[in-house]
């Protein structure tokens, strides 16, 4: 391995350092306390410098065995961050310009007892520039990103990570440097390269089996023969095969038979809230006659899936869902963006601690977003454990791409070695070409000329359909291919790859934003077939600001609140969309009032995506005006890449939003939903359970001036179907209210929940107005006592008076509550606090800080 130190030093040698490997030239900097915290204030702007300059890594190794005794040796660098010349003892063995895929460079003659490795880079932005010009052919927009989010430009024409240009959630930092592992590899007849394993079942005779891949590099001038076993002992079965390997790239695939006993036994891998995770443990040897024995020790699942698209009876148009094991699953969660800008930052806990927080939120899936990165290994192992489902973009977004050679040759090889370095994955059920290309050429976002539009149109089928999709489809037999995200599916396919209208409801999935009008009004909403991305924006909490700013900051307008946002307008947006419904705050202290704001806004983001997504999880089971059967929800996004107001609802370092804490109940497996329709109040039972229930419903209104319920029901013998939504309630609110003396809309509020069979839902609400109109909302006195349970905190709450939106924040304690941001209708409610790390309820207890709507001045 050449893990470990290096050394570093910048174009004209005036800056030079130890570096990690793997790492970037930015921590490396850091790290040596060359910078400060590059998040820090305007720090984003202020290095531009690190980015522009052509930074080199240097080592010098001792090689650990006898050079002339092997017939291959090569230099391999799992990935490399980004466009770079390698030499090995002053002779250039290779160079590399694309992020995402694997170099292994043959270094036999090259390398001696004693080596000297250099890695010289050139910066990224200064040769996406320089291929731009080249581009003689036609122009490739977008040229630039919007000037809000001081970015960089021609990120198009460079094979990285498409957001460290900036985005308009994150910052502009195109790193350089030696981003994965880096070794040298020795051997003398064959070298595994690559190793999957992929389960089908066969439904007429019941069986599984599974294929079983290897590729290798075999440098004997002459086959190798041998034999290889497979052997998965919980299930009984072991296979010897007899092979052969071919000089070159061999390959070998093997067809490995679950006996009868043991498929009958295996159980398969299901997504979380849908059954277990189960794995088993599978060993595979290689014996050739060359003598030399491999042994690959791997975890294999069983699950199939498949994407629906098929006519609905009552409707035009196709569905649009996904089949694991034969069962239709709704879709529900989110969407993944780089956890930072800096990889190398980014480790296991880092992975864990926000997939589990997605799990913990009843998420069952999230989409790799096609303008990031392809996760280090971990996050899917991590995602096949916990039974998060991945929807897999290609790095493709919100842009149009070049074509010619020497691109799809790197983008063909990338694609390749990810398919087959991810295709083993349960988790990762759909491979999706890109994100939003196919809406940018139909809405014509970039402005091209109508007799232009051929070669954009050409260009896009040449990219994703003759190469991307004919590599997928060569590589991966076990799950589908879509071209890109928001499409129509097999309508897209029907119409030349391009459709009129990608985000036609009809068919295939949608992306919807609306930033101007009532996000309380689900009829706005799409009812479409499947929601890939929606959203609302809100802040991160103070404690995650305060790290990276100073008080001068601590305003909703001062210059780094405006430097923050990268969002044209969404500073205004967010208070547009809290004035219509919550008074917007006026104190007269600065740093009070941007507290204030910042709560008001994650109330807000909650409020609007809890609406959104409720009524995508209503819809699942009913067709109105030929719309509906709406499969998936994944809002964006979950996770922020830095300290900034973005679309997240986890903040960067894993604090859980507003969001993330409504997520937990909008995505419940059992769920009461309410909407209100011409003066009707329509309740649902939304169910992903396995089975039928009959519960009952419980509806209780509410005074705003009383902790004393005003009226309640109990509607028994509710039939709540499996994996559905169905009507359970309907009353007009005029009856009601009038059922329930004393309450007008503007002074009475209601909540209702499910029970019974052992099971109960979260509680819901129903406002009757927005909170600005409410009557008899009084400030309350709200207290918490804490204490200790083993290795958690249990706070018990009191409040003299129903309080709305009530919120616990412990600033930069790591750790989460059982709930938050939720209605208060008791005196008491006990809540729960699970540390990430160790506390104590001194710690607690002094950094506590209770919020209900009232306390907004």
């Amino acid at each position: 391995s050449l893990r470990g130190s290096w050394r570093l030093r910048s174009g004209n040698g005036s800056v030079s350092l130890r570096a990690e490997v793997p790492g970037c030239v930015h921590t490396a900097l850091l790290c040596r306390g060359l910078i400060q915290d590059p998040y820090y204030r305007f720090n984003d702007v202020m290095y531009r410098w690190i980015s522009l300059d052509n930074w080199t890594y240097s080592r010098t190794f001792k090689t650990p065995f006898d050079v002339r005794k092997w017939q291959k040796v090569n230099l391999v660098f799992e990935g490399v961050d980004t466009v770079a010349q390698i030499l090995l003892n002053n002779v250039t063995v290779g160079r590399t310009d694309n992020m995402f895929n694997r170099y292994s460079f043959d270094i036999t003659s090259v390398i001696q007892e004693v080596n000297f490795v250099e890695v010289r880079f050139l910066s990224a932005i200064s040769y996406a520039a320089e291929q731009s010009r080249c581009h003689k052919a036609h122009s490739i927009p977008p040229a630039c990103p919007p000037p809000v989010q001081n970015g960089e430009c021609h990120v198009n024409f460079i094979r990285k990570e498409q957001c460290s240009f900036s985005w308009d959630w994150g910052p502009s930092f195109p790193t350089q440097g030696i981003w994965k592992d880096v070794r040298i590899e020795a051997y003398s007849h064959y070298n595994l390269i690559y190793f999957s394993v992929t389960p089908f079942f066969e439904k007429s005779s019941q069986q599984w089996y599974l294929e079983v891949e290897s590729i290798f590099d075999v440098v004997s001038s002459k086959p190798i023969a041998g034999l290889v076993t497979v052997n998965i002992p919980k299930l009984q079965t072991q296979q010897t095969f007899s092979v052969k390997l071919q000089p070159g790239e061999g390959s070998i695939v093997l067809l490995v038979n679950i006996n009868k006993v043991g498929s009958a036994a295996v159980e398969a891998w299901w997504p979380n809230g849908h059954g277990k995770q189960t794995g088993y443990n599978m060993t595979t040897t290689f014996m050739m006659e060359a003598g030399c024995q491999i042994e690959k020790f791997s975890k294999v699942y069983f699950r199939t899936v498949e994407l629906v698209q098929e006519p609905i009876p009552g409707s035009p148009g196709l569905s649009f869902y996904f089949r694991i094991n034969g069962r239709p699953i709704f879709i529900k969660g989110s969407n993944w963006i780089p956890a930072d800008s800096f990889q190398d930052r980014v480790t296991y806990d880092t992975l864990r601690l926000l997939l589990k927080s997605a799990a913990d939120a009843n998420m069952n899936a999230l989409r790799v977003w096609g303008g990031g990165i392809y996760e280090q290994d971990e996050f899917y192992d991590i995602c096949d454990e916990i039974g998060i489902m991945i929807w897999q973009d290609f790095m493709f977004a919100c842009a149009l791409y070049p074509t010619n050679q020497n691109y799809l040759d790197s983008v063909r090889a990338e694609v390749s070695h990810q398919v087959r370095r991810l295709k083993s994955h349960p988790s990762i059920i759909l491979w999706s070409g890109n994100n939003e290309n196919e809406a940018a050429i139909a809405s014509n976002w970039f402005s091209i000329p109508d007799p232009d539009i051929g070669v954009y149109i050409k260009d896009y089928v040449t990219l994703y359909v003759k190469n991307i999709r004919e590599i997928v489809l060569s590589e991966d037999k076990s799950r589908p291919f879509v071209a890109s995200s928001p499409t129509n599916g097999l309508e897209s396919v029907k119409e030349g790859w391009l459709s009129r209208d990608p985000y036609d409801t009809h068919y295939g999935d949608t992306h919807f934003y609306n930033y101007n009008s009532d996000c309380w009004n689900w009829t706005l909403y799409p009812k479409t077939r499947f929601a890939s991305e929606y959203g609302f924006q809100s802040w991160p909490s103070f404690s995650t600001i305060e790290k990276v700013s100073s008080p001068e900051d601590w305003s909703y307008t001062s210059n780094f609140s405006l430097h923050r946002q990268h969002h044209e307008g969404g500073n205004i947006q967010m208070l547009q969309e809290i004035g219509r419904h919550f008074k917007l705050p006026q104190s007269p202290d600065p740093v009070k009032q941007f507290k204030d704001m910042i709560y008001l806004t994650q109330v807000m983001q909650a409020q609007c995506i809890k609406t959104e997504t409720e009524f995508y999880r209503f819809s699942q089971s009913e067709i109105i005006n030929g719309e509906g059967h709406t499969m998936g929800a994944l809002y964006w996004q979950l996770n922020d890449i830095w300290q900034a107001p973005s679309w997240a609802s986890l903040e960067y370092g894993g604090k859980w939003k507003l969001l993330h804490y409504f997520a937990q109940n909008f995505f419940a497996p059992l769920l009461p939903v309410a909407y209100e329709e011409k003066g009707m109040l329509h309740i649902y039972g939304v169910s992903d359970l396995h089975e039928e229930h009959k519960l009952t419903l419980r509806v209780t209104v509410h005074a705003w001036s009383s902790l004393e319920p005003v009226c309640t029901l109990a509607k028994e013998g509710v039939t709540v179907k499996a994996q559905s939504a169905v009507p359970i309630y309907k009353e007009s609110i005029s009856d009601l209210l009038e059922r329930c003396r004393n309450c007008t809309r503007k002074s009475c509020v209601i909540t209702f929940c499910l029970v019974g069979d052992g099971l109960q839902s979260p509680t819901n609400h129903y406002f009757l107005s927005s909170l600005k109109d409410a009557v008899g909302l009084e400030k309350t006195q709200l207290s918490a006592s804490v204490s200790q349970q083993d290795d958690i905190y249990i706070f018990v709450l009191q409040t003299t008076a129903v309080a709305p939106f009530v919120t616990l924040d412990v600033g930069s304690i790591k750790g989460r509550f059982s709930d938050n941001g939720f209605l208060m209708t008791e005196k008491k409610k006990m809540i729960v606090f699970y540390p990430w790390e160790p506390t104590s309820v001194e710690e607690l207890e002094s950094s506590l800080i209770l919020t209900s709507l009232l306390d907004v001045v």
